[in-house]
């Protein structure tokens, strides 16, 4: 069919491109930083406890029990959290409704892929700021006039963290336009900074429930920040849709947030396989970077990345590349269970043994 009725900006628009999520079940998949145990028996259990004839009725639009539980959670009031379908929506939100000026949005040259095609999406002009060669981020490279800031901490692909006190030395020297810290994966290894919103009203901090959750299949994300900032995030959702999250994502996400048992147990087993795989990869020639996240991005000096990502396919197990300047002799490598780590690592050991 022609693409004579689309709208002009759909020819523009260059989409995301997702991890590839492959139908073959043996796979040993280590490509989308999916939590490799599963959600809190309690998120299941409240799930099915809304399987009844209520599904007939709207959800509560508002989604006033999850708020309520997030802000018990960091300490913070309701009207502090605004909540979506996925941390992807929450951000498309926040690049609607808080960085569309006439002044470009500041962000990493290496980050999350996603940021310069919402910037397509929403006509914003953006500046990239290059990482150091160390691949950490630079705050003083932020001190420029901008219509926001956006960085993901930690970073991705790199899995590197930006300290919190940094954090707070950018909001200090950048006071008139929004900051947003996307924090996907802070629990696998650093502070929220949640904790500085009540003194930063252009603070803005996004989370998801799908990484130390283990809730990715469910699409729960949440920002908190000043009321008036998400005051401005819930005009945007209630133009756009005004039930973003169904009955099951409420309930399941509340029961998420009520299990702090589950969660620290989970987090801090991927945390110690991170560390251990870490130093088996090094073993093996691998050059590591620092990671605050439950993903590793490694390089080895003697093989070429794209190669080993096919090899690796070989033993059936998938790993993401990203072909892209800078970063496209780096391997982004998912935390698996000791198994897949295990088989991971069976698989470079051979593959390397071939040279």
């Amino acid at each position: 069919m022609s693409h004579r009725y689309w709208s002009p900006v759909v020819h523009r628009l260059t989409p995301y491109v997702p991890g590839e999520q492959p139908r073959l079940s043996h796979l040993v998949k280590l490509n989308t930083n999916e939590n490799p145990y599963g959600p809190s028996p309690k998120v299941i259990e409240a799930i099915r406890a809304e399987l009844s004839d209520a599904l007939r009725l709207y959800p509560d639009p508002n989604a006033e029990r999850l708020k309520q539980a997030i802000a018990d959670d960091y300490g913070v009031t309701p009207a502090q959290v605004f909540v979506g379908n996925g941390s992807d929506e929450v951000l498309a939100h926040i690049f609607h409704a808080l960085f569309q000026h006439p002044a470009p949005l500041l962000f990493p040259d290496i980050t999350y892929s996603f940021y310069p095609v919402y910037c397509g999406l929403y006509g914003i002009d953006y500046i990239t700021r290059p990482l150091a060669e160390d691949f950490t981020l630079r705050v003083a490279d932020y001190l420029q006039p901008n219509g926001g800031i956006i960085f993901a901490n930690p970073n991705a692909p790199t899995g590197c963290l930006l300290p919190l006190a940094d954090i707070e030395w950018l909001l200090e020297r950048n006071r008139d336009s929004v900051v947003v810290v996307d924090e996907a994966y802070i629990d696998f290894g650093g502070d929220t900074a949640i904790a500085l919103v009540n003194r930063y009203p252009n603070l803005l901090v996004t989370q998801t429930l799908s990484k130390s959750r283990s809730l990715a299949g469910l699409r729960v994300g949440l920002a908190v920040g000043h009321p008036e900032l998400i005051e401005a995030l819930e005009r945007v959702k209630n133009s756009f849709n005004s039930y973003p999250l169904d009955r099951l994502a409420i309930a399941g996400a509340v029961a998420a947030f009520a299990d702090r048992e589950h969660f620290e147990r989970t987090r801090q087993a991927v945390i110690a396989s991170r560390e251990e795989l870490t130093a088996d990869l090094q073993n093996l020639g691998f050059a590591v970077l620092p990671s605050a996240a439950n993903f590793i991005f490694a390089r080895h000096p003697q093989w070429d990345a794209a190669v080993l990502a096919v090899a690796l396919r070989e033993y059936q197990v998938i790993v993401r590349h990203f072909r892209q300047p800078r970063i496209d002799q780096f391997l982004r490598i998912t935390i698996g269970n000791p198994a897949q780590n295990a088989a991971l690592l069976a698989a470079f050991q051979d593959i390397l043994a071939e040279r």
